[in-house]
């Protein structure tokens, strides 16, 4: 029997409380439970939007997801977990974003000071050598790979649920994964 808290272990721990169980807090009014959802899963949602080239507006686009995902949370079947629902919708948001600067560009050239000013930062904080060569042979992959490949790796994802993220089959996603271990391997031998 759960404790009226919704956690199964009693103890208050909020990493003991279901997702399920956040939900319908949240559903009843508990702002604090949305709150537990957000801090739950925005690290790993971060992670994930910036595999997929996402850099200045990062946090904007994992707050985006959640505020999409919390105002359609009714039709939510829970085929699958709620972090993969999530991974859905920021891909689909990243997605278009992409499009849409895609167009923007398109629109405008760029000068090269411009470009220099879009310069990363998070590419001055890997310091370590490996870990650099290691993000060249991933930015090498195509795009279906390099999410396969970070929601395997990064976030430890069943093939079934990155299925479900990408709209593709189990198979595909290992052929995906498969191929791009082996491409990164080549890359890492070769530099």
């Amino acid at each position: 029997m759960q404790p009226p808290d919704g956690t199964e272990n009693g103890a208050g721990d909020p990493s003991a409380v279901s997702d399920a169980s956040l939900i319908a807090r949240w559903q009843r009014g508990d702002q604090g439970a949305a709150a537990a959802l957000v801090a739950r899963h925005a690290p790993a949602l971060a992670r994930f939007a910036a595999s997929c080239g996402v850099r200045d507006q990062l946090e904007e686009v994992v707050q985006d997801t959640f505020v999409r995902a919390f105002g359609s949370l009714e039709g939510f079947r829970a085929d699958s977990t709620l972090q993969t629902w999530l991974f859905t919708i920021l891909r689909r948001l990243v997605l278009d974003r992409q499009r849409a600067e895609k167009r923007r560009r398109d629109d405008t050239e760029l000068d090269e000071r411009q470009a220099v000013q879009e310069y990363n930062a998070l590419d001055t904080l890997v310091a370590e050598e490996t870990a650099l060569r290691v993000r060249a042979g991933v930015a090498r992959l195509s795009p279906m790979q390099r999410e396969v490949f970070t929601l395997r790796v990064t976030e430890g994802m069943a093939y079934s649920d990155i299925a479900q993220v990408l709209g593709s089959t189990e198979g595909a996603c290992r052929v995906h994964y498969h191929n791009a271990v082996r491409s990164v391997r080549g890359f890492l031998d070769d530099a």
